[in-house]
């Protein structure tokens, strides 16, 4: 259970850590938010839970391709913000576009045989 609470309190400081930032230096929040430090500790407990070279590289490929569909909510939650839309709104619709970003790369990955 100790190790559960670990991963949990660093996920939960990381988050706060961002959004506490953000308040007063948005570029330096969104940098925060940005490092892959969740990806990072991720696989550092995937290796202290499973240290297997094959499993690590498959999981960081994999990784990577759904980073990238994830990009483009990041841009369009901006536009739709300075165009006057609610910011729910505008979460909505970027995670609404990820989501089917993502089905494209899991049908890609499919088809064209990406690690996934």
């Amino acid at each position: 259970m100790f190790p559960f609470l670990l991963k949990t309190g660093l996920a939960g400081f990381l988050i706060a850590a961002a959004s506490t930032c953000a308040k007063r230096y948005p570029g330096f929040g969104a940098l925060i938010a940005s490092l892959p430090l969740v990806s990072i500790l991720g696989m550092i407990f995937l290796w202290w839970d499973k240290p297997d070279k094959t499993n690590m590289a498959a999981h960081s490929e994999a990784t990577f391709w759904y980073v990238l569909p994830s990009l483009p909510m990041f841009l369009i939650m901006p536009v739709l913000l300075r165009r006057g839309c609610p910011f729910w709104v505008s979460l909505v619709i970027g995670c609404g576009v990820t989501i089917i970003l993502y089905t494209g790369v899991v049908w890609a990955g499919r088809r064209y045989g990406l690690p996934l």
